[in-house]
């Protein structure tokens, strides 16, 4: 029973990575790009909750590692939303293609 769980979580985490990986590597909108990155960042944390349930020795490592590293995403995401604003404010575009200088003209 504990093997089919996990194959399950790996399954779905995997799916959701794969999801992730598609839109940070195909998309031009930074919006779209930090939410990928952020699905990616559920899939891992959803690996190590998983891996800390069903593994070979269960234990509340892997759960604690995952509110620290969803605390950590918040975090990312809360800078990356403010330097996008700011760069939408001085550049009016959200296109990655156009980020290639952050500088003053």
């Amino acid at each position: 029973m504990t093997i089919n769980m996990l194959t399950a979580f790996l399954t779905v985490s995997a799916i959701l990575f794969s999801i992730g990986m598609f839109g940070a590597l195909t998309k031009r909108n930074m919006i779209v790009l930090l939410l990928s990155i952020e699905l990616m960042l559920n899939a891992v944390n959803l690996n190590l909750v998983a891996f800390s349930k069903y593994g070979m020795t269960p234990s509340l490592h892997g759960q604690m590692f995952t509110l620290f590293s969803i605390a950590i995403a918040a975090a990312e995401a809360a800078v990356g939303i403010a330097i996008l604003l700011a760069f939408y404010r001085q550049r009016v575009t959200v296109n990655a293609d156009e980020m290639n200088e952050l500088r003053e003209p």
